[in-house]
């Protein structure tokens, strides 16, 4: 599957491949990063990992300041969205946040709702959950992904008017692309565990019609999760 720019570029003010840019000026491996690293990196913007036609278009809320620090999606140390893919069967082993292109081989994306970096999703406002929920509309219709994936039903809600979402399919759909609402991988998401997110992972991969490819968690049917 070919990666290519966003379509989205003009609106977003920032287009995307699926070739993440090289680390901000600071980044260093192997040591936590400094305040004013971080801080730094309020301006930076990844791009999205994108192609036509994907199977599962992955949206987070907005890239953390480590992610965006190190020009990777889902970059902040502990992060638990790749041992969820893997235990879910998306991937053949856990990835690293470098190996993020690794991901459009199996049929799957990563972008956000909000391109702005931040601490915490806190920081974002109202707007700007509307507003990016615009642009991944024109994102989708451009791109043409089978599945729109929201990590966090907080997002979701906020970015697609929709207040009394859950978790799992949606009645939504962008053009021909179905919707699902996942747990928020962040590890601030006690209502879900590393064996739950993975269980809420795996429903998702199955209604894409993926292959199991760990092993982990097989076809389903699976337990019931969540609060």
């Amino acid at each position: 599957m070919m990666s290519q720019a966003s379509g989205d570029r003009p609106p977003d003010g920032h287009g995307g491949t699926a070739g993440a840019p090289g680390p901000a000026p600071g980044a260093r491996r192997g040591r936590r990063p400094a305040r004013a690293e971080l801080d730094a990196a309020r301006g930076a913007r990844l791009p999205d990992l994108i192609a036509d036609d994907l199977t599962v278009l992955l949206v987070g809320i907005n890239p953390g300041l480590s992610s965006a620090l190190a020009g990777h999606h889902f970059a902040t140390p502990g992060s638990r969205l790749w041992p969820a893919l893997y235990r879910a069967g998306f991937t053949p082993r856990v990835l690293n946040a470098t190996e993020e292109n690794r991901l459009l081989d199996y049929g799957i994306g990563i972008t956000s709702i909000v391109r702005r970096p931040t601490a915490r999703a806190a920081e974002l406002t109202a707007p700007e959950y509307a507003k990016g929920g615009r642009r991944l509309r024109r994102r989708v219709r451009a791109h043409r992904p089978a599945w729109l994936a929201l990590l966090g039903v907080t997002g979701y809600r906020a970015a697609f008017d929709a207040p009394d979402a859950t978790v799992g399919l949606q009645p939504l759909t962008l053009g021909t692309t179905r919707v699902w609402v996942l747990p928020n991988p962040s590890g601030l998401n006690a209502h879900y565990p590393p064996s739950a997110l993975a269980v809420e992972f795996a429903r998702l991969r199955v209604a894409a019609g993926l292959p199991d490819r760990s092993g982990v968690l097989g076809p389903g049917p699976f337990p019931p999760t969540g609060p």
